[in-house]
């Protein structure tokens, strides 16, 4: 019996009507990829710019993240931020299709690594590896880059409710051996992957909900799923925090291999968990404009604080 119009969705042929405008999108996000990098940089540039303008929520959760993490800006500087972080983000969805289809030799011209002598040393050892990748824009692009260049990856993944939508994303994720554990599933597949020697793509800065614990993110206490120290004291890994960085005017991405992390996991599961967040804010005051700001990172509050986000604005009913 379908309990539901959304799960009855899901159960249609992926060649129904209603999937045409999902395989319509799928197919421009392809298309756009083949074109030169320089060239989606600057389509993706304005299209972003011109998000800025019409984006209205999320312009203002973005304003309020740069409030709170960079207080010492002055407010001309954030709002200029704000607006180069806008044509970043429209950067990242042009080039979605780059890594959906970009073969290792374009990804090769198009992707810098630096640093990847840290990494591949572990890998030649046989040695259990997180790839700590935080929110930045550029870090679909990267994940592509990793998987073709570095080493085939095992990550976590959310199933996305377009199911064409859904079944591209995997489809890119598994090009070069990339390897998908869903969030629900057992997670000592993924532990057993790690102690084989495939690196673990972690993506760890987003609101942790009721289940994360408060620790400092730029000075805010700020819900955080403290799993990192858990996965890596579970498979005996080494923690690599890894940032991907668009390029300006077109040039490219950047993947960079930080140095491990030293005397990590502590055992202390909130003090691994405030050391991860610091990871990440050394990085984001380095390459601000790249964030991902528009998450609502502060969303879950400690009990009896009051909301940081302005409230979210209810339709009219007709």
């Amino acid at each position: 019996m379908r309990t539901s119009s959304s799960s009855s969705k899901t159960e249609r042929p992926l060649w129904y009507p209603g999937f045409w405008p999902s395989w319509l999108a799928v197919g421009l996000v392809q298309a756009l990829g083949r074109l030169p990098f320089p060239l989606l940089w600057a389509l993706g540039s304005l299209l972003g710019r011109a998000g800025y303008l019409l984006a209205g929520s999320r312009r203002a959760v973005a304003r309020r993240n740069l409030e709170i993490c960079l207080p010492k800006a002055s407010r001309f500087s954030r709002e200029r931020l704000l607006l180069a972080h806008f044509g970043w983000l429209g950067v990242a969805a042009l080039c979605q299709g780059v890594g959906w289809g970009a073969s290792r030799e374009r990804l090769a011209r198009l992707v810098r690594i630096r640093d990847r002598e840290r990494i591949d040393a572990l890998i030649a050892e046989g040695r259990p590896v997180i790839v700590l990748v935080p929110h930045f824009v550029g870090l679909e692009l990267g994940g592509a880059a990793f998987t073709a260049l570095v080493h085939s990856g095992v990550y976590m993944y959310q199933k996305i409710r377009d199911p064409i939508v859904d079944r591209q994303v995997r489809q890119a994720r598994r090009r070069f051996g990339g390897i998908s554990v869903e969030r629900q599933d057992d997670l000592r597949g993924l532990i057993r992957e790690m102690k084989q020697g495939t690196p673990f793509f972690y993506l760890p800065d987003q609101d942790g909900g009721r289940r994360g614990l408060f620790v400092p993110f730029c000075g805010i206490p700020a819900s955080t799923i403290p799993m990192l120290g858990r996965f890596a004291g579970l498979a005996g890994a080494v923690v690599i925090p890894t940032f991907a960085r668009f390029l300006p005017w077109g040039r490219g991405l950047e993947l960079v291999f930080a140095p491990p992390l030293a005397d990590f996991p502590s055992g202390d599961p909130a003090a691994d968990t405030a050391r991860m967040n610091r990871v990440i804010e050394e990085r984001l005051q380095t390459m601000p404009e790249q964030y991902f700001w528009v998450h609502r990172r502060f969303k879950t509050r400690p009990p009896g604080e009051p909301s940081i986000y302005p409230p979210k604005r209810k339709r009219r009913k007709k």
